[in-house]
């Protein structure tokens, strides 16, 4: 099956295990032991972050080593960066809607 990246960071879960992995290649067992879900339900994750071509998965003797692939995550905050300013404005102008009602709601107690 063929994921996107968006697939990839949509899920928390996912991007906690991005965070991990972005300090330190680590093992399945590490990452799993990180998380209290079980570990297929991990298994599944890094399987889509693998899909995703986030990162790479090795076998070194008995372990399964996770590495993040960092680079394939430049067009996420590329989009992520373009698309900032727009939602930077909406949520401001949102906060302000909620201080005028706020203001508007003690006004009338």
């Amino acid at each position: 099956m063929n994921r996107d990246i968006y697939t990839a960071i949509s899920d928390p879960v996912r991007r906690e295990i991005i965070d991990l992995l972005s300090n330190e290649v680590l093992t399945v067992n590490d990452v799993a032991e990180n998380f209290d879900i079980s570990r297929p339900a991990v298994s599944k994750h890094l399987k889509i972050l693998q899909e995703c071509g986030l990162i790479e998965i090795t076998q070194k003797g008995r372990e399964r080593h996770c590495e993040l692939i960092s680079q394939n995550l430049i067009p996420a905050f590329m989009w992520l960066e373009k698309h900032k300013e727009i939602w930077e404005q909406r949520v401001d102008a949102f906060e302000d809607y909620l201080s005028r009602m706020n203001t508007e709601n003690k006004k009338d107690e």
